[in-house]
């Protein structure tokens, strides 16, 4: 069975995924993770709650280096809910890191997510 520490992620992710009590990969994650992180592309297709997030969001957090001040990724989801979720997970795997997360939505005032951005 594969463990995080076999896929290839940073330090600082590996240490995030303990402190967020993640022990074995689901089969989504540890399959995606190590062809992401050789820089191919992946389509995936699996069931609520298998972690289809950290399969992405793992492997794009490891290959960023450094806190550069423009944004450098960009997550596109179909709700507000699934948004906010995102950025959540996201700022928990990237505890450890310099790197940081923000979700902007329409049907609100933009003002303090435009802070948030820059």
């Amino acid at each position: 069975m594969t463990t995080f520490h076999e896929l290839g992620l940073s330090s600082s992710l590996l240490r995030a995924v303990e402190a967020l009590q993640f022990s074995i990969p689901t089969p989504i994650q540890a399959q995606a993770i190590p062809l992401l992180l050789q820089g191919h592309d992946v389509i995936g297709s699996a069931q609520t709650g298998t972690g289809k997030t950290a399969a992405f969001a793992l492997p794009i957090l490891s290959q960023l280096s450094g806190p550069e001040r423009a944004p450098r990724v960009l997550v596109l989801v179909p709700t507000r809910e699934l948004a906010c979720q995102v950025e959540e997970a996201i700022e928990g795997f990237a505890r450890f890191t310099p790197l940081r997360c923000t979700v902007i939505y329409g049907g609100v005032g933009y003002g303090k997510q435009l802070d948030s951005l820059r």
